[in-house]
């Protein structure tokens, strides 16, 4: 058997309660850990980081954050990109209005502006769910975007409509601008998207996680036991904004650089971001990575099979892409809504079993 549970026991109330109950878990996890900070920095070039890691690591936060609000607390969004545009023009504000301050502030301050914003646009969910919440968040997904080009002061009066991070530096090591190192930005996304997992794991599995998912299972029932609609609800919407708003400072600080509103922050980065916590799983911290993976990993692959090996047009290409995520989504959808994360999850009961059928 792969999972060796002989004499893996629990002694006291923390140890039955882990995340990692079983020591295989724990290993596995600690490794993973050790390859993520202490050897992909070594083997990485500018092209890894920038085509896989760091889209790979800033929409795991994104969808960690949505999963919170959406897969947690039940409370639809399609407001994300909107948010992450937040995160985005409050780090450049704090970039270039106190420009010796940490880049590690300016970016938790991102945050925090967003979580702001985040509560102001989550008060229609007291009154409203479903699919007219959905459109009251589509609705600040609109207006942000709007606010964010018609208001010159949010991108300091450029004349392009434009902003551009300037260089900024973590411990002396330039993580921002044009001279930027593969395993410096890689490694300062490391470290948010660890903080993230941390910090959410954690309130998912507390008192504060077990209210979001009382109301999303039944609002009412919720309130009857004492659980207050308005904390929860406006509470999950500061979390998940916190970290979407982390996502968009670092999606436009360390891995763009320059960004348009417009272009980057549209529409359809909600769908995507959407799309991701739909495939790798609703409910779960593993199905944020899981959807983030996948839905960066896809793209290259189907460039790699279709327009390098077998030398199809590339529109044709991109095209399929969309074909195939949205096959997928049905298929989850219908056959198993909660994803790859809970493939994930069969897949290790079976794993606990093998090779004994039963």
């Amino acid at each position: 058997m792969l999972y060796r549970e002989s004499g893996d026991f629990s002694s006291t109330y923390a140890e039955d309660s882990q995340t990692f109950p079983i020591k295989f878990d724990r290993y596995r996890y600690y490794f993973v850990l050790f390859i993520a900070i202490a050897v992909i920095p070594f083997m990485i070039n500018d092209y890894w980081v920038n085509s896989l890691f760091l889209p790979f690591l800033i929409y795991a936060i994104a969808a960690i954050g949505l999963n919170i609000l959406v897969g947690y607390c039940g409370q639809v969004s399609l407001g994300t990109g909107g948010f992450m545009a937040v995160g985005a023009y409050a780090c450049y504000k704090f970039m270039t209005a106190f420009p010796e301050v940490s880049m590690l502030v300016h970016v938790l301050l991102s945050g925090l502006v967003t979580a702001c914003v985040g509560v102001l646009f989550g008060l229609p969910s007291l009154r409203i769910k479903g699919f007219y919440l959905a459109v009251a968040t589509l609705a600040a997904q609109f207006f942000l975007v709007w606010l964010f080009n018609r208001v010159p002061w949010f991108y300091n009066y450029s004349a392009s409509g434009q902003i551009s991070a300037p260089e900024r530096t973590f411990f002396g090591i330039e993580i921002t601008g044009p001279n930027t190192q593969a395993w410096a930005t890689y490694l300062f996304c490391l470290m948010f998207v660890i903080f993230s997992a941390y910090v959410a794991r954690n309130l998912t599995r507390g008192s504060v996680g077990r209210k979001w998912m009382a109301i999303r299972d039944m609002d009412i029932a919720a309130e009857i036991i004492g659980v207050s609609p308005l904390r929860a609800k406006l509470t999950a919407f500061a979390v998940s904004s916190f970290f979407i708003g982390i996502s968009g400072a670092l999606f436009f600080s360390v891995y763009l650089g320059a960004v348009e509103v417009g272009e980057v922050f549209g529409i359809q980065k909600s769908f995507l971001v959407l799309f991701m916590i739909i495939i790798g799983g609703l409910g779960s911290i593993f199905g944020s990575f899981a959807g983030a993976a996948f839905l960066v990993l896809l793209p290259v692959a189907l460039k790699i099979v279709g327009v390098d090996w077998l030398g199809w047009p590339t529109d044709i290409v991109a095209h399929l892409q969309l074909v195939i995520v949205g096959g997928l989504i049905i298929i989850f959808l219908i056959a198993e809504p909660h994803g790859l994360a809970q493939l994930w999850r069969v897949a290790k009961e079976k794993l606990r079993l093998w090779p004994f059928p039963h």
